[in-house]
């Protein structure tokens, strides 16, 4: 376990509640968001406002913070956060403002933009959403609050490098979810084959996902399972820190689509095709309990936990975690991610407890209440990854507590305000190679050109 703060995106939601959270997780992968692209910058604050504490953030009198959020009353940390907080700052009373689940981006937005908001702090859901409001010039840069404070941006393990909008920040990660490789014990141990380990090469998996697998009609067992979403293949290729997902270059997916692709011709993992005409949901495959590894976010883990508890998953009770493979020469640990964080709108009333606020839930304190409810904080340190890897029905073996310990987080797309049209040609494509209805090379060229396209408009 490392010593220092480590910035990862940990994942074990076991609270009920947050079962919820896998089923909206399933487009999540799909959320991703890259930095570099031209975006406007929003205005920037007063610098006395940046630097200066003012008697609102120092006095005892009365500050009452409005945070616009979602789902507030099936969301079980929220409320433990605010405890928490408020036992250290007792003037202060924050009101909860649920702007519900369905459009929570597309009604924030046009509240911000429109005249008389008094939100004092809000969630943002999605990287999307988060480029949406900057450009909108509705959040404040918190570049220099995060210096005046000395908080160290490292803690979060590469992610805030990814929401960085022209050299500043305007958001705080308070919650994540990593991907890591779910595994059936019980198939491994049926067919003498050592486990999944936390330093797997993509060549090392697809041996071991082979070494399990039986394709006797009837009794199938399948080595490996992918959900049909494109972060399962296409994603895999940027966790060498070398690719993206928006730059206009998608040759580095071809050996992923091609182990994939050979592994479904030879019975390894369900066929693609029928897994979209059957809409099977990836925790139902791997309930079956012939599934013997797959690739999917810790949200997972609550449905897992909960699930087994309640009776109704008795063929994968014994399972375990461990890191994503890695690329040849690549250090293993590397990940995708997904994050939820909190900003300050350019309108809010009282900025300076607002940042307190923000600073305490994105920060080891806010992590801690976080893992005690059972849910993932953005950040975390050996005691928070131990809080976790204790809880009742986490699997006891070091390894899945390991692998909650990523060495690298790759959010599935970082800052980009073309994300949407960009993963709409992704999403065409993925779908035509995994059905096999064109080669994968004429695919990639497809993306490269479509791409590359709404990149130059």
């Amino acid at each position: 376990m490392k010593k220092r703060i480590i910035s990862s995106l940990l994942a074990v939601s076991m609270i009920a509640a947050s079962i919820v959270g896998c089923g909206s997780a399933s487009q999540a992968p799909e959320a991703e968001a890259p930095a570099k692209e031209e975006t406007p910058a929003a205005t920037e604050a007063p610098a006395a406002e940046a630097t200066t504490e003012t008697a609102e953030a120092t006095s005892d009198e009365p500050v009452t913070l409005k945070w616009a959020l979602w789902d507030v009353s099936s969301t079980v940390y929220y409320q433990p956060l605010i405890d928490a907080f408020t036992a250290e700052h007792p003037n202060v009373t924050v009101e909860m403002v649920d702007l519900g689940s369905t459009d929570y981006s597309t009604v924030l937005g046009t509240q911000l933009s429109g005249a008389g908001s008094d939100f004092d702090v809000v969630t943002v859901k999605d990287v999307p959403g988060y480029v949406s409001l900057v450009n909108k010039g509705v959040l404040e840069p918190l570049g220099d609050l995060i210096s005046k404070d000395g908080v160290d941006l490292s803690l979060y393990n590469g992610v805030t490098d990814q929401v960085t909008i022209d050299g500043n920040l305007y958001e705080l990660p308070f919650r994540s979810d990593i991907w890591v490789l779910y595994y059936n014990k019980d198939i491994f141990d049926k067919a003498g084959v050592a486990y999944p380990t936390n330093d797997m090469t993509w060549e090392e998996y697809d041996k071991l996902a082979r070494s399990v697998t039986d394709t006797t009609p009837g009794a199938e067992v399948y080595g490996s399972h992918y959900h049909t979403w494109r972060s399962t293949i296409q994603l895999d290729g940027i966790l060498d820190g070398k690719n993206t997902i928006v730059d206009g270059n998608y040759e580095f997916t071809k050996p992923y689509y091609e182990m994939v692709l050979a592994q479904q011709k030879d019975g390894v993992c369900m066929d693609y095709a029928t897994l979209k005409t059957q809409g099977l949901h990836y925790s139902a495959a791997f309930a079956q309990g012939n599934v013997a590894t797959m690739n999917m976010g810790t949200w997972f883990i609550a449905t897992l936990i909960q699930k087994i508890k309640d009776g109704e998953y008795t063929d994968c009770t014994n399972w375990g975690m461990v890191k994503y493979p890695h690329a040849e020469g690549v250090e293993p640990g590397s990940t995708l991610s997904t994050i939820t964080a909190l900003a300050i709108p350019t309108s809010a009333p009282n900025k300076d407890m607002a940042w307190e606020f923000v600073k305490f839930v994105s920060g080891e304190k806010g992590a801690e209440v976080m893992a005690s409810t059972g849910n993932i904080p953005a950040m975390t340190n050996d005691k928070i990854v131990d809080l976790i890897a204790s809880m009742d029905g986490f699997p006891t073996d070091e390894a899945s507590k390991e692998a909650l310990v990523p060495s690298h987080t790759y959010l599935e797309m970082p800052a980009n305000d073309k994300s949407s049209e960009i993963e709409t040609v992704l999403n065409e494509q993925h779908d035509l190679i995994m059905n096999e209805e064109v080669s994968v090379d004429d695919a990639i060229a497809a993306m490269n050109e479509g791409v590359s396209a709404i990149i130059g408009k």
